[in-house]
């Protein structure tokens, strides 16, 4: 059965859909058969972020509805192999995803798949709640600001009680935290929060950082996953987070000020 994992946060914007497809893409370019799904019905833009939207013919709503099997909506990435994505629909509303729909159609996934990356909507509206009800575990994802780990923690509250295990009195599921756009320069001159401050509100482990890097605007504009940008730091960074999904033990980088050498000190780069 798949390990079912849902990309999630409270605030939108803060890079989500980068890291489902940064997340999906690393694990299967590990060997581990995966699949990435869009759970945005009505504002998909996860088939952007992969560089496949001209070739999304049925949808996640069409196969929940029964107008298309599952092998007819999934569509298999390009450039990695073990990858396939589930479009989201961009001509219905979120009602659309029925809780015995979404459960039936990720079934019928986990039986193929070892990982289901589920690409939630912002904020605690349906369908972010459907993109975690199933999960088995969640990333949540935040930039260093007050406003976004103040919502990351509602959601964490989210986790904490509206989901399957939840209900069916397993408690929580196990979410770690993603923190995105950061910038040690930044946290230095007092214009955002530190990493520690950041896991002093949320207290969950965190499973990477990424910093603020042109590398992840480029990529999605490309529509190419910035993991596969490996020479980039947040490509390296991500990489580094995918490791340690899967267990790995590995440093933290790009967290801290780099100091400049006698040259950039002395022409101020």
């Amino acid at each position: 059965m798949a390990r079912i994992v849902v990309i999630t946060s409270g605030k939108g914007g803060v890079g989500k859909t980068t890291t489902a497809a940064a997340l999906a893409t690393g694990l299967a370019m590990q060997g581990r058969k995966t699949a990435v799904v869009d759970f945005d019905v009505g504002l998909r833009n996860l088939d952007l972020i992969m560089g496949c939207e001209r070739r999304v013919v049925y949808d996640f709503v069409n196969v929940i509805n029964g107008d298309a099997n599952l092998r007819q909506a999934l569509i298999k990435d390009k450039r990695t192999e073990n990858l396939f994505i589930l479009p989201a629909s961009q001509t219905r509303d979120k009602d659309a995803l029925t809780t015995e729909g979404v459960g039936r159609v990720l079934d019928e996934m986990s039986r193929e798949f070892d990982f289901i990356v589920c690409d939630s909507p912002a904020g605690i509206e349906w369908g972010a709640l459907m993109a975690s009800y199933y999960a088995d575990e969640a990333i949540v994802v935040t930039n260093p600001e007050v406003s976004s780990v103040r919502d990351s923690d509602r959601m964490l509250g989210i986790l904490a009680s509206k989901t399957k295990k939840a209900e069916q009195g397993e408690g929580a599921i196990e979410a770690r935290l993603l923190l995105t756009r950061y910038s040690p320069e930044r946290v230095n001159k007092g214009e955002m929060l530190s990493i520690e401050d950041v896991q002093d509100i949320l207290s969950i482990d965190m499973i990477g950082v990424i910093p603020e890097s042109q590398a992840v605007l480029n990529a999605s504009n490309s529509g190419v996953p910035v993991v596969l940008d490996e020479e980039s730091d947040a490509g390296q960074a991500y990489i580094d987070a995918v490791a340690r999904f899967l267990g790995e033990d590995r440093p933290h980088r790009f967290t801290t000020l780099q100091k400049k050498g006698f040259f950039g000190r002395l022409f101020g780069s």
